[in-house]
């Protein structure tokens, strides 16, 4: 499939991880293959030269997500330790915190989870209750998160809180570093009916006790530093439901070139080829939204990168279920085996419309900060 044009330097990572992808493929081993892309610097590809990453942004570390998962590999974890964790620290850590941690994250020998949805709490992030209080130099933190991934990968958990006086209304949210052995830290296991290498857990933190150095950033920077991280994890949900659905586009397409029936293939029949060039149409404008909003992100308008990150998610997660959903429908009954392992993605496709922020909440994001609509709540 032709991509959208790009710069010769994107055109080469995107054929360089593309080549990765292929070669350890769908059936892969991820660790093996998450080892490797560290090693080849296409994990740390946004983090700063000086940390050990690759000196470019997250319309580079994008890229490399998105031709993992059109190769069929598609790393979760990529959204969570380089991009939002790995951002966050790069941006508002101490020169100790980035040291510690940057380069592990980039080379891909440490791996940081990121806790911020709680049971009660769900896309409002106002209602966070996790809190943090002092006590002497250290920080107390207590609460719960849930649909937390990979914590048992994790070397550590970037966990959203808030001062205790946050509670009388304003939203002050906190970051900590809170490493995966520390006492008061508890996790369960949350079994889901997707098919993924990256378990989801349900933190408890219990009075977890936490040194001065675990804050990450200023405790009174707010919104600032939390949209920091949550706007590189839309543009790369993006990138993920993106290569998602090419994945499952470029099967569909093979298999309706071979599959003959009355001696004809049965991509000539336009109730096949229509459906899968619309998909293919809605794939390709899901990335340019994707591209936009990257590049705003990586230019420092972060006003502007929040409005394009969410259209871009909206808009690479519904391109995302419709690609999946007629790439199975082409292969008919082999959509549905283990065999040709589409059937799997329809329940991975669905998670791009629901995760980090539901689609109803990306419209309610645009109907009032983009079309200046009056709220309901």
């Amino acid at each position: 499939m032709r991509a959208t044009p790009d710069s010769e330097d994107h055109e080469a990572l995107r054929a360089a991880v593309s080549t990765l992808g292929r070669r350890h493929g769908r059936e892969g081993d991820t660790a093996h293959l998450w080892s490797e892309a560290g090693r080849l610097g296409y994990l740390g590809v946004n983090l700063p030269e000086a940390y050990g990453g690759g000196g470019g942004g997250i319309t580079e570390l994008s890229l490399v997500l998105e031709e993992l998962g059109a190769a069929g590999c598609h790393l979760l974890m990529m959204i969570v330790s380089p991009a939002i964790c790995g951002t966050v620290i790069a941006r508002f850590g101490t020169d100790t915190q980035k040291q510690h941690w940057l380069p592990g994250i980039a080379d891909g020998t440490r791996l940081m989870a990121f806790g911020i949805t709680e049971p009660d709490a769900g896309s409002n992030s106002h209602r966070i209750t996790t809190t943090a209080r002092r006590d002497g130099t250290d920080w107390l933190l207590t609460g719960r998160k849930v649909f937390v991934s990979g914590v048992d990968l994790a070397d550590a958990t970037l966990i959203v809180g808030r001062t205790e006086d946050a509670r009388t209304g304003r939203l002050k949210p906190c970051l900590f570093i809170v490493p995966r052995d520390t006492p008061g830290f508890q996790r369960r296991h949350i079994a889901m009916e997707l098919h993924a290498v990256e378990k989801q857990f349900e933190l408890t933190l219990d009075d977890v006790r936490l040194p001065a150095d675990a804050l990450v950033g200023d405790e009174d920077a707010g919104l600032l530093q939390l949209f920091a991280g949550l706007n590189p994890e839309r543009i790369m949900t993006a990138a993920f439901a993106i290569g998602m659905g090419r994945y499952a586009l470029t099967e569909a397409v093979a298999y309706a070139r071979e599959r003959t029936v009355w001696n004809t293939p049965i991509g000539a029949h336009q109730a096949i080829a229509h459906p899968l060039a619309q998909a293919h149409i809605e794939l390709e404008l899901a990335r340019l939204m994707t591209r936009k909003a990257a590049q705003l992100y990586d230019a420092g308008d972060d006003t502007g990168a929040g409005e394009a990150a969410n259209m871009a998610k909206y808009a690479a997660g519904e391109a995302c279920v419709k690609a999946v959903d007629q790439a199975v429908h082409t292969l008919g009954g082999n959509g549905l085996t283990r065999a040709f392992g589409l059937a799997s993605l329809i329940t991975a496709a669905r998670v791009s419309r629901i995760a980090p922020v539901s689609r109803e909440m990306i419209l309610n994001y645009v109907s009032h900060q983009t079309l200046g609509l009056p709220k309901s709540y």
